[in-house]
């Protein structure tokens, strides 16, 4: 994610979930709150292809997609491309805070609490955490 530059205000972003229903909901959800989504896919192997098409600036990836594992998306897409990776589960933030740490996603949403704010909150979070201080100017 070095050197990575983002619309904070207006991320394009790419769903990777392997429900159809929650794909769809996700999608008028965000694009209802000003993020436009380019695309939905359902596997791994989407998810990768989609990415390196469309460039977009976050990508929010369920931690179970089916057979595959959505951990493993993640460090894939972060090793890959410039994205911010979001992880997003039906699962309690509690249950997977250890993994989710442990990978390179910037931060975790409840799939209960996805929202424009949720996912713009997490950017800014990760733009402050790794920009440089300025140092202090002099008088």
């Amino acid at each position: 994610m070095e050197g990575m530059v983002l619309q904070h205000d207006r991320p394009r972003c790419l769903i990777v979930d392997d429900s159809p229903c929650f794909l769809d909901t996700a999608r008028r959800l965000l694009e209802q709150q000003g993020i436009p989504v380019v695309g939905t896919v359902s596997n791994t192997a989407d998810a990768v292809r989609t990415a390196a098409e469309l460039q977009p600036d976050v990508i929010l990836v369920d931690v179970e997609l089916g057979a595959e594992c959505g951990f493993d998306l993640a460090q894939r897409l972060d090793e890959s491309f410039a994205a911010a990776v979001i992880l997003i589960s039906t699962h309690a933030e509690q249950d997977l805070a250890d993994l989710v740490s442990g990978s390179p996603a910037v931060g975790f949403v409840s799939k209960t609490e996805l929202s424009s704010d949720a996912i713009r909150d997490l950017l800014r979070s990760e733009r402050d955490r790794v920009a440089p201080v300025s140092e202090p100017r002099e008088r």
